[in-house]
């Protein structure tokens, strides 16, 4: 079978619509494909484990729903998934799988699908197995042995007797689970179980780095342990040997599938060296605290025996550590050419770009002409006077509409009657009750615009007689009343007003009075 099959594509479509974007990646890292999940999904999952929005319940139940599954393909990358998410995801993933009574349960897995199932679930079923244990393993010590700080101030290698006594075995356990998987070179035939042996192959690294840290902090104080710690000691010394052949056997089908020499640990030191002397001093120093007879051996030759064997263990340890740091910089090295490519993608994009040409008058132009930098006209803003004039504020003249005729006519000589003095004079009405002469009360209008128009020569000085335009003639009657809008031109005549004939028998009737008076 190869390529996606019609149940991933609509199992994913169905994620679309859900709008599970968690559970779509989760169904495209695990199609039916014969090969490795791909690195644009593992990467995706593992930036969703970094984020604090995602539901990290919600993506383990999908990978282990996905290792329901009948088909050995699919079951096999669910749990290559689980296991990259593990090592390189947020610790948070590790914590939530450990938190869990039950991970994988497929020891009774088989696909009975073809000759190649039967094969791949044999495997299906040890690397079940071995995440089981490297999840248990976290949940005992609350740590990862494969992340854990190594060096002289490590944490195995400052870790107390008691402590350290409980903490050994557990490595022992998980580094069995990994070496249970006990695959051979021509059994590795495919990108699944491949991709699996690469990530079983990384942990072996660092997870023997741990355990051999540990058996050099163990060997540091053997001699000065209690006898019941020196037996469990020895004990695990004993299996510590047992597992460096099986990790050596390990190491070479690395050897035999491609991958380079200078990443795979040299153990052939430490084996050759250590084991034939130091074995017979530690079981010698045990049997001296039975009680029991043995060759007499001087505090020199133990301690010469310890520091060669402690010696050969560091450099074994220092082997581990330079693959380790080898594939640290290569996955540096890899990142960067990424973003490289990445850089290079965009700057092509951006030079296929039509560029957009600007002109003068553009306000985004800045090289094309030059910014006009003179301030703004402000529209609304009173004009000043020129000559040193007063400026004026009053509304009166801020709306020259309704006396423009006036100061027209003031600054020509024609006597010209406003619809506002028509409107607003109070002795206009009186005038005509007075007397019935025309010519009177023309005059003594003419009389009174004059006085009412007396700020005429100070309008004169300004610079704008009508800062607005004239409003029409309906509007301007909105305002100034419904009158005549333009009144008759009248001959030019002298402003001569006859006050005894307007105001003659009330002027009479008040001299008398004050005669009388």
């Amino acid at each position: 079978m190869s390529g996606q099959s019609i149940t991933d594509r609509i199992t994913a479509a169905q994620h679309s619509v859900t709008g599970s974007a968690v559970s779509k990646t989760v169904c495209k890292a695990t199609t039916h494909e014969i090969m490795g999940p791909k690195k644009k999904h593992l990467d995706y999952l593992i930036h969703c484990t970094n984020e604090m929005n995602v539901n990290i319940p919600q993506l383990a139940d999908s990978l282990f729903e996905r290792t329901t599954n009948t088909s050995w393909v699919v079951v096999f990358k669910s749990l290559i998934t689980t296991h990259h998410l593990m090592v390189y995801g947020n610790e948070r993933f590790v914590q939530y799988l450990a938190s869990r009574n039950t991970l994988f349960n497929l020891s009774n897995f088989l696909d009975k699908s073809g000759l190649q199932g039967y094969d791949m679930s044999t495997f299906i079923r040890r690397y079940s197995r071995y995440l089981n244990e490297k999840a248990v393993s976290y949940r005992q010590v609350a740590f990862d042995f494969t992340k854990v700080k190594r060096g002289v101030d490590g944490v195995m290698r400052t870790m107390n007797t008691e402590k350290l006594l409980k903490t050994i075995p557990i490595i022992q356990n998980q580094m069995d689970a990994l070496l249970d998987f006990n695959v051979n070179a021509n059994e590795l035939t495919n990108g699944v179980i491949n991709a699996a042996f690469m990530l079983l192959f990384k942990d072996s690294i660092r997870l023997f780095a741990a355990y051999n840290e540990g058996i050099i902090n163990l060997l540091e104080k053997y001699f000065d342990m209690k006898k019941t710690q020196c037996k469990e000691g020895l004990d695990i010394y004993k299996k510590f040997l047992t597992r460096m052949t099986r990790i050596s056997e390990f190491l070479k089908v690395a050897e035999q599938v491609g991958i380079d020499r200078g990443d795979i640990p040299d153990l052939s030191q430490f084996t050759v060296c250590a084991p034939s002397s130091l074995l017979e001093a530690l079981e010698q120093h045990l049997a001296s605290l039975e009680g029991k007879k043995v060759k007499d051996s001087t505090a020199a030759s133990r301690a010469s025996t310890l520091s060669n064997a402690v010696s050969s263990l560091a450099s074994t340890g220092m082997s581990f550590t330079k693959v380790d740091e080898r594939e640290k910089q290569a996955a540096l090295e890899e990142e960067q050419a990424r973003l490289k490519a990445l850089k290079e993608q965009r700057l092509k994009e951006l030079s296929k770009r039509p560029s957009f040409a600007t002109t003068d008058t553009s306000p985004i132009s800045t090289t094309g002409g030059t910014i006009n930098t003179a301030p703004a006209i402000d529209l609304f803003s009173t004009p000043s006077c020129s000559n040193g004039a007063v400026k004026m504020e009053s509304d009166l003249f801020d709306l020259q509409s309704t006396f423009q005729p006036a100061v027209q006519s003031a600054s020509s000589g024609l006597p010209v009657a406003t619809a506002w003095a028509d409107r607003y004079n109070p002795f206009t009405d009186t005038n005509a009750s007075v007397s019935s002469n025309n010519k009177c009360t023309v005059r003594l209008e003419h009389s009174i615009s004059d006085s009412f128009c007396g700020p005429v020569s100070i309008a004169q000085h300004l610079p704008h007689q009508a800062p607005f335009p004239t409003e029409p003639s309906t509007v301007a009657g909105l305002f100034r009343g419904y009158s005549s809008p333009q009144p008759p031109p009248q001959p030019p005549a002298g402003l001569q007003v006859d006050f005894e004939s307007v105001f003659g028998a009330k002027a009479t009737g008040s001299n008398s009075l004050n005669a009388e008076g």
